[in-house]
């Protein structure tokens, strides 16, 4: 058994983001959650704290250090949606998707760095999306800033490897949670049939390709984009 290590999952109290957790939890690794509204999977340190309010996250990564040392593992999970076509879409639609997804990223990133630096290791993961590459009407602010993850992810991947470092990006499909409930039948449908493998993901699913880039066996991958989205976006 390995020892445990320090793991800290943004917006794990549902979705994608708790299946990580719970995921580092099985493996036995000491994991704590940043939520808006609490809930996090049993056994995991809760920190309320929203991404886009520094001081917070400040004091969310003083507390999972203090209980269970610098951390090691960061997966930039929280995001959130603001729908809607472009000539409608507000700058606060814009500014709120922004500032969540992408710039929350980037503050978190930044942080966990610090920690890593010292220890010359760590595993940054970001999720984001196959809409990120493949585009989707009404999504530009979404698209924008999950795009932009991967612009971040090779970067990072450039400037901390040499201190071994990794940045990763998982790019989910469509995955059963809350965030796709609320499409109709219709909708669902539709997109079922441009899945090659004609279903959604299990959230299990995302956390099992999030695991193994934490895993010692991607030790040499960063920079990468995984997909995990059924075939929707082959080539993009």
């Amino acid at each position: 058994m390995n020892s445990p290590r320090s793991v800290l999952v943004t917006g794990g109290n549902r979705g994608i983001g708790r299946a990580i957790a719970e995921a580092f939890i099985a493996e036995g690794d000491n994991v704590a959650v940043t939520t808006r509204s609490g809930g996090a999977p049993e056994g995991a340190l809760e920190l309320k704290a929203d991404v886009t309010d520094a001081a917070a996250l400040e004091a969310a990564f003083k507390a999972a250090e203090e209980a269970h040392g610098p951390i090691e593992i960061l997966i930039a999970n929280a995001g959130i949606t603001a729908d809607t076509l472009l000539l409608r879409m507000s700058d606060e639609d814009w500014d709120s998707v922004i500032a969540t997804n992408l710039t929350g990223s980037f503050r978190l990133a930044r942080r966990a760095a610090k920690g890593m630096m010292r220890q010359r290791k760590g595993r940054i993961i970001f999720i984001s999306s196959v809409v990120g590459l493949l585009g989707s009407p009404g999504q530009v602010n979404y698209a924008a800033s999950k795009s932009g993850l991967v612009g971040m992810a090779r970067s990072l991947a450039r400037e901390l490897g040499p201190r071994n470092i990794t940045a990763n990006v998982v790019a989910p499909g469509y995955v059963d949670t809350d965030m796709t409930s609320v499409l109709s039948d219709e909708q669902k449908e539709g997109i079922r049939s441009q899945i090659p493998l004609g279903r959604y993901a299990d959230p299990a699913e995302v956390a099992g390709a999030v695991l193994w880039l934490a895993s010692p066996s991607a030790a040499y991958v960063t920079g990468a984009v995984i997909p995990v989205d059924g075939g929707l976006g082959m080539g993009h």
